[in-house]
């Protein structure tokens, strides 16, 4: 073997890491996107429950993260909830933000696979058994944070508390970007 074929390899896996950043449009329909605000829809909605129990989440080294976490809300029989907290650490990330300030939206995705960092938070709702989720990162430069996506790797360890509510709350509007 040459010398120039370790460094073939070498330059092929850096380029492989590299940090991506993808736009993509979350448009509903063209008519829905266009909606006015309506005098019907609250300016700010209150739904009042109270929790039925407190639920400590535990994840494993090199986990998905949100996979074990659907997982999980999926055996304890999680149906709505409020994410209390999130800490720990990830091996990297997959993450996507909002992008833009007119419908339709934008979110930018920005993966990283070599970038570990620590979760400082997590909140967010267990929607009718569907998780969304926000979290801050930081590492050594800065703190950062979005919408947790498939690809996030657990590092240490990751927690995540939920406030389980009780039956019968309705949160389907919460996160319904149309209700307006």
């Amino acid at each position: 073997m040459n010398l120039l074929t370790p460094m073939i390899l070498l330059a092929s896996a850096l380029a492989a890491a590299q940090v991506t950043q993808t736009y993509i449009v979350k448009s509903t329909t063209p008519d829905q996107d266009s909606k006015p605000n309506s005098g019907e829809v609250p300016d700010g909605l209150a739904i009042e429950s109270e929790f039925e129990r407190v639920v400590v989440l535990r994840f494993k080294y090199k986990a998905d993260l949100l996979e074990a976490f659907e997982r999980m809300v999926a055996q304890h029989d999680i149906r709505n909830a409020v994410i209390l907290a999130g800490i720990g650490s990830v091996r990297n990330y997959h993450i996507h933000a909002v992008s833009n300030r007119v419908f339709p939206s934008e979110n930018i995705f920005t993966r990283d696979p070599t970038k570990p960092a620590d979760i400082v938070g997590m909140n967010g709702y267990v929607i009718d058994g569907r998780i969304h989720a926000h979290m801050t990162l930081a590492d050594g430069d800065k703190a950062f944070g979005g919408h947790l996506e498939r690809g996030t790797n657990v590092f240490t360890f990751a927690i995540v508390t939920l406030g389980v509510f009780k039956d019968g709350i309705d949160l389907s509007r919460v996160d319904d970007k149309t209700y307006r």
